[in-house]
C-alpha cells in the first residue's frame, strides 16, 4: 500500500468532500493533480500535511461550487482512497489543466493517526499500516 501527502483542504475534500452549493449533495474530490504521472493502481493512505494550502474557503466555493464541511486535521493520516487511473486531461471539476490526474475511487475516512509526511507517492511503512488498521 502507498501513502501520499496532500495539503488541506484538498486532503479533506478527497476523503469527506464538500457540499455542492446548488444541490447540497456531498461532492468528493475525485482526482489528485500532480505534475508527474504514476503507473501505480491500488489503495493509498491520504496524509494531511502539517501546513495547509493558503487557499481560502470562499475561493474554493466560487471556483469549485462546494462548501467545506469538516474541520481539517493536519499532520497525519485522515483516510484511504484508491488510484484507479492516471490520465491527462480529465473532465472532473477538480482537474487542473496541464497536470496528470490521479483518478480516485472508494475514498473513505480512517481514524486520525499522527504521522510525519514526505514528498511523492511512497510505500506506507508497516508500522503505519498497523496503526491505521490496514492489512499489509
Amino acid at each position: 500500500m502507498k501513502i501520499i501527502s496532500i495539503r488541506q483542504p484538498w486532503a479533506a475534500l478527497i476523503i469527506t468532500g464538500g457540499k455542492d452549493v446548488e444541490t447540497g449533495a456531498v461532492e468528493l474530490k475525485d482526482v489528485e493533480n500532480r505534475s508527474w504521472a504514476t503507473n501505480y493502481r491500488g489503495p493509498v493512505l491520504i496524509h494531511a500535511s502539517q501546513r495547509p494550502d493558503a487557499i481560502r474557503p470562499d475561493k474554493i466555493e466560487r471556483r469549485f461550487g462546494v462548501r467545506l464541511t469538516d474541520e481539517q486535521q493536519l499532520g497525519g493520516v485522515i483516510g484511504i482512497t484508491e488510484i484507479v487511473d492516471c490520465v491527462r486531461p480529465h473532465p472532473s471539476r477538480w482537474y487542473a489543466p496541464e497536470h496528470f490526474a490521479f483518478v480516485l475511487a472508494n475514498s473513505r475516512p480512517l481514524p486520525f493517526v499522527r504521522w510525519k509526511g514526505a514528498l511523492s507517492l511512497r510505500d506506507a511503512p508497516p508500522e503505519l499500516l498497523d496503526r491505521c488498521g490496514c492489512e499489509i
